[in-house]
């Protein structure tokens, strides 16, 4: 049994998240744990509400908050969200805990020990108006390297290079549009040309590897051509403080929100073992090497993912041209996978809040299935190139897909066994289109759970459906519905019948969760599949103020492959599975969007 860490993006807490957010992030890392509880695996998904940095003060000024409650608020929408969405966590928490505050600080302090960190006086980027410091990402100008507009103060996406704000070309606030002022100002900087050889040496193996998707891999190797120090403190009043004597009691340097951030990983990974009553089990998945990790998120966060923290990491270890000495944590484990999701466009526009071009997922889950947007996701989803999601496309695969393909196969199935039986019949004598189809779906199992363990959704999501396919087309070319005068042919058929739908069921539900448990519950068993995420009201572990986590326990998933239906179980006529959507709906929605 292998241990895999499932460390999930951590979604930032300035406001609601909508689709475009969890089609990135959230549905891929979740039918990749379930799968991988499925096949005996223990995973432990971890992520949480990322809560600091200039973002955040801004749009608790504007709501008329601190940033504590603004902070407050939308952690516990976020979590309501996601759970919503069936989102299996082992650990869902937040960065302003006493705890992550914690670990960020060891990490701080072990790379400062390692001398991995350099104090230079750099360029801060303050607002005319407000006097408040602007972050990297809230300031745009032009690529000084490839001339694009548009570039942000940390990263062009253009070139892919790493920038600081002061080397743009008309650097504009994208808050206001004011340009912003430069002062100078002292911070710390992650020395990450003392890094780039390690760093180098772990994308040369992960490449080698073939496992990550050609995009990220590129991109990845490619920053490391411009590799140069990396501010990690920030002159900002709301964060984790610096843990330095002349620094630690300073109001307004506070660390990188990207530099805790990543860290959040571990310190929720600790929280998870701090809970569970064994305070040293994170160190299986942290510091085993034969332990995996895989890290999902969207691409515009594959910087900090496959170069900031893997730098923090070697920087901690002491692995890199410096050397240095072991801490607290121990020598760390770099990622075996950074997924990273292209982007989801909407009606063939970008996702903007401001503009109202957006679908919240509580709006989403409100009105829809859960199931029929993880769907749409993980068949239609931007998995190795931007994709859109369209009203229309939604309603024709919920419609034609899950309603008439699957849900159909399910509901004849239940409804034949019911009228004619009552319950599970056994089966006679086979023939040659029996074993067939029951051998087309357990095949699948194979096929659709290699997929999933290389993070290629579509193809598994593809190959699963192509067997719903095949196993309509034996019911069809069988018509048990015109067998009269043949009981035990009867009895055959929709034996077979309904071992291909549970077969079926186990291949879907980790893409469907919450109606893999009505499927199961439609042949007369406990509905129990996929156990389903659950909020708790925590305290905090270090005596702060108490919040919402997500939490689970899943170890009661049904395991990965064929499981023998079992004679004699009762089965009433099914309720349908799936809603069927009207097509009209669809110019409702667009009118809700102004379009």
């Amino acid at each position: 049994m292998t241990k895999v860490l499932s460390a999930v993006a951590w979604p930032y807490a300035n406001g609601p998240r909508h689709i475009g957010h969890v089609a990135g992030f959230g549905v891929p890392s979740d039918v990749f744990s379930r799968y991988m509880r499925m096949a005996g695996h223990d995973v432990l998904m971890v992520s949480g509400s990322d809560e600091h940095g200039t973002p955040i003060l801004i749009a608790a000024d504007e709501a008329g908050l601190t940033p504590q409650q603004l902070a407050d608020r939308n952690h516990r929408l976020i979590v309501e969200d996601l759970v919503g969405l069936g989102l299996s966590y082992d650990m869902y928490t937040r960065t302003t805990t006493r705890n992550h505050h914690a670990v960020v600080q060891e990490m701080f302090r072990g790379v400062h020990e390692n001398g991995y960190f350099v104090e230079q006086t750099t360029y801060g980027a303050i607002s005319p108006s407000t006097g408040r410091t602007l972050p990297d990402r809230y300031i745009e100008g032009t690529c000084p390297l490839c001339g694009t507009p548009g570039a942000r103060g940390d990263q062009c996406d253009a070139c892919g290079n790493q920038l600081d704000p002061h080397d743009l070309v008309d650097p504009v606030s994208r808050i206001n549009g004011e340009k912003p002022e430069f002062v100078e100002t002292r911070h710390f900087f992650l020395d990450l040309p003392a890094l780039a050889e390690a760093l180098g040496e772990w994308l040369d193996e992960r490449d080698a590897s073939g496992t990550w998707r050609p995009n990220v891999i590129k991109f990845s190797k490619n920053i490391l051509s411009e590799i140069r120090p990396r501010a990690m403190t920030r002159d900002i009043d709301w964060g984790i403080a610096v843990p330095l004597e002349g620094w630690v009691d300073n109001p307004t340097k506070k660390l990188y929100v990207w530099f805790d951030a990543v860290i959040g990983y571990l310190s929720a990974s600790i929280e998870w073992a701090r809970r569970t009553g064994d305070p040293e089990a994170w160190r299986q998945w942290w510091n085993d090497p034969e332990a995996l990790s895989y890290y999902f998120m969207g691409k515009d966060n594959i910087t900090f993912h496959s170069q900031i923290w893997p730098a923090e990491m070697l920087a901690y270890n002491g692995q890199g041209s410096r050397g240095g000495s072991q801490h607290e944590y121990g020598v760390l484990n770099l990622p075996t996978e950074v997924v990273s999701s292209e982007f989801l466009t909407m009606e063939g526009r970008k996702f903007s809040s401001s503009k109202k071009v957006v679908i919240y997922v509580a709006d989403l889950l409100s009105r829809y299935q859960a199931d029929a947007f993880r769907y749409f996701v993980a068949a239609a989803g931007p998995e190795n190139q931007d994709s859109d999601f369209s009203w229309s496309e939604f309603v024709q695969r919920t419609n034609s897909e899950l309603v008439a393909g699957w849900g159909n196969l399910v509901s004849r199935t239940a409804t034949l066994v019911a009228k004619n039986f009552g319950e599970i019949p056994s089966a006679g004598d086979l023939t040659d289109a029996d074993r067939a189809v029951l051998e087309a779906c357990r095949a699948a199992f194979d096929e659709v759970g290699d997929n999933i363990g290389r993070n290629r959704m579509r193809h598994a999501i593809t190959a699963a459906m192509r067997t719903v396919a095949e196993v309509n087309k034996y019911v069809t070319d069988s018509e048990p519905w015109k067998i009269k005068d043949d009981p035990d042919r009867l009895a055959t058929v929709l034996h077979v019948m309904t071992q291909c739908v549970q077969d079926l069921n186990t291949l879907l539900s980790p893409f469907l969760p919450f109606t893999a448990n009505e499927v199961d519950r439609a042949l007369g068993g406990a509905g129990d599949v996929q156990p389903l995420p659950r909020i708790e009201e925590a305290d905090d572990l270090d005596g702060g103020p108490g919040y919402p986590v997500i939490t689970g326990d899943y170890s009661t998933i049904r395991p990965w492959g064929s499981l023998p239906v079992v004679v004699g179980t009762p089965v009433s006529k099914p309720a349908p599975v799936f809603t069927k959507l009207d097509p009209a709906l669809v110019d409702d929605e667009l009118a809700r969007l102004g379009l």
